[in-house]
């Protein structure tokens, strides 16, 4: 054990001393527009829970609702006794909003990306993606055993001559919005350049479904992209909806080959059935709540401008990630540490998760926000990016 201990040690001190070392914060309560953290309470502007759902009381009530009918352990994997009744609407529901066939339920992002991948893509198939696609799309192509390329980002110049050098079958995969730069991908371009029987287009919408869209049902329906031209769509439950999960939709095709293929469906159990049914009333929020997804894009809107009064780096963004450009890792935790002590907690994005030289800090804002909160984020920001 003690070559092994040895090499940790060196990687954990190469990390400490690259500023790249990775601390975790334990928060004390629900997430929220503010949040507790060491007994302090700090304005967040780093959540993923971009409607403001995932301490709604009615999806408090669902989950103990679908605990007292359900349960709280599915028992066992999808395939053998622990899809329920709640799995299955909830899939029902997820294939309508999207306007798919059918969907199918995967207990993370990272797990059904990996799985659709491996089940979709042989030898000799092209696994083409971008560059600044999510880590658990280049480890799934990585993994698939598919010859794997990437293109510069949102580069479809790019994508179209690497796929027009392969004769094979290929899957062309993107994430609908960046997580880390919150650029949208030119959907109905790379759309464009599939189409036939041997091109796919796989989007990854994570950070768009609930947010975008006429309907919240994501980057597709914004771009106007159907089954057809958009064959593969994933989407995670836990940022929008305010759970936790993922779904994939598509053909009664493509679900029906991810469920006798895709391993990581097969072998893991199943989400537990009242988190299945607090989703449900997630999804109903999403419909009839729309005054969330409008007072979100007006918070960016008002963020935005009152940013560039400041003369602050914002990278391009049209939703609820507004990366603040930065460079250096240091830099961006001195910016983090700043705010920090301003009572706003905002996290500091630094390399591997970003390439080297792009550190900086990723705001979120969410409709749980109000303009208050926004202006003393806007103020803080211009006292530590001006104090420097």
């Amino acid at each position: 054990m003690a070559g092994f201990d040895q090499r940790l040690r060196s990687r954990l001190a190469s990390r400490h001393q690259d500023l790249l070392y990775r601390q975790r914060l334990t928060v004390e309560g629900p997430q929220g527009p503010e949040v507790t953290v060491g007994g302090e309470t700090l304005l967040n502007f780093c959540s993923n829970d971009y409607l403001g759902l995932a301490a709604h009381p009615k999806l408090a009530e669902a989950l103990r609702e679908g605990a007292r009918r359900y349960g709280v352990g599915s028992g066992a994997s999808h395939l053998v006794c622990g899809h329920g009744v709640a799995h299955h609407a909830l899939e029902d529901a997820l294939a309508e909003h999207t306007g798919r066939s059918r969907a199918l339920l995967f207990s993370s992002g990272y797990m059904a990306n990996i799985g659709t991948l491996g089940a979709l893509l042989e030898t000799g198939d092209l696994v083409l993606e971008d560059r600044l696609n999510h880590a658990s799309l280049l480890d799934g192509g990585l993994a698939s055993g598919a010859r794997f390329k990437r293109f510069a980002h949102n580069d479809t110049e790019a994508a179209a001559s690497q796929l027009a050098a392969h004769e094979g079958n290929a899957l062309l995969v993107v994430d609908g919005v960046f997580s880390m730069d919150g650029d949208m991908a030119p959907l109905p371009a790379l759309a464009a350049l599939c189409g036939t029987p041997k091109r796919w287009l796989m989007v990854d919408d994570a950070h768009g479904f609930g947010v975008f869209g006429a309907t919240g049902a994501g980057s597709l329906e914004a771009a106007g992209l159907d089954e057809a031209q958009a064959p593969v769509l994933m989407a995670t439950l836990g940022k929008a909806l305010g759970t936790a999960g993922a779904f994939v939709a598509g053909s009664d095709t493509l679900i029906d080959a991810l469920i006798q293929s895709a391993r990581n469906y097969i072998y893991t159990t199943a989400l537990p059935p009242a988190l299945a049914w607090a989703t449900l009333c997630s999804l109903r929020l999403l419909v009839e709540e729309a005054w969330r997804r409008e007072h979100l894009f007006d918070l960016v809107a008002y963020f935005r401008k009152a940013a560039g009064q400041l003369d602050l780096p914002l990278m391009p963004a049209r939703g609820a990630i507004q990366p603040l450009s930065v460079g250096d890792s240091g830099r961006a935790l001195a910016l983090s540490s700043g705010l920090r002590e301003r009572g706003i907690l905002v996290t500091a994005i630094r390399p591997p998760t970003v390439p080297a030289g792009t550190a900086r800090l990723r705001i979120t804002l969410t409709a749980a926000h109000s303009r208050s909160q926004v202006d003393r984020l806007l103020m803080a920001l211009a006292e530590v990016a001006g104090g420097e």
